[in-house]
């Protein structure tokens, strides 16, 4: 059997590179199509808020109760609720969605695992995604907010994407709330004693999101920041 060494030195020998190279290029079309698919269905949607979480947690867990009831309570107030299509937190927030009548939208990503799309996605906002890039793009232009449950690597990539992209005036601002006090102490702790204390980040970066324990606190935070600045959707 071939070592991984040996089938890394094949994979960029002169004999390989120039079919690396042509298969980089007809890849962009792949992305191009992604892009094409993602806009053309979510640009009709209207005024969305993204639901992140693990897509490890069960109907047992608290947060997953939470995330049902907080994207129940945001579609009952007009937004429509997306997902990264999965189960876990991203069900629960789908599960919500489809309860309050709302429009539930799922970006699917395919993996080695075979994440499959859970039950609660309008069959017509789902989309499956090859690119984890695109994806995120699709999260953020068409959010009006995120709400960031509990969750792993995932889940903190997108919350510290939203929030260099704000930072750095990529984008306009928009509401974030992580939920679960307890949860995200530790981190809150760690951003406080050395990316605050070491002059990394402003202290007014940190008011760039917002903590709850409650939905009724999270929904009415949302509500009221878009009612303050009197803010128009993304798209």
């Amino acid at each position: 059997m071939m070592d991984d060494d040996q089938k890394i030195r094949d994979a960029f020998s002169d004999r390989n590179w120039g079919e690396i190279k042509a298969h980089d290029s007809w890849q962009v079309f792949r992305v191009v199509s992604e892009f094409v698919e993602g806009f053309e269905k979510l640009s009709k949607i209207g005024p969305c808020v993204s639901v992140f979480g693990s897509a490890r947690s069960k109907e047992e867990n608290k947060y997953y109760g939470l995330a049902e009831d907080l994207a129940y309570k945001l579609t009952k107030d007009g937004y429509g609720i997306i997902t990264g299509g999965g189960p876990g937190i991203m069900e629960a927030a789908n599960k919500g969605a489809q309860r309050a009548g709302g429009k539930s939208v799922g970006l699917n990503i395919e993996l080695p695992h075979e994440q499959k799309p859970n039950d609660f996605i309008d069959p017509d906002k789902l989309i499956n995604f090859s690119y984890f890039f695109v994806r995120k793009l699709m999260f953020i232009k068409y959010a009006q907010g995120f709400v960031v449950m509990p969750g792993g690597f995932g889940t903190l990539d997108e919350f510290f994407e939203a929030l260099t992209l704000i930072q750095t005036k990529k984008i306009g601002r928009f509401p974030i709330v992580l939920m679960g006090t307890e949860y995200w102490s530790g981190l809150m702790k760690w951003v406080n004693d050395k990316l605050l204390t070491e002059q990394y980040i402003d202290k007014e970066d940190l008011n760039l999101f917002r903590i709850f324990d409650t939905v009724d606190e999270a929904v009415k935070y949302i509500n009221e920041f878009y009612s303050r600045y009197m803010l128009r959707p993304n798209f």
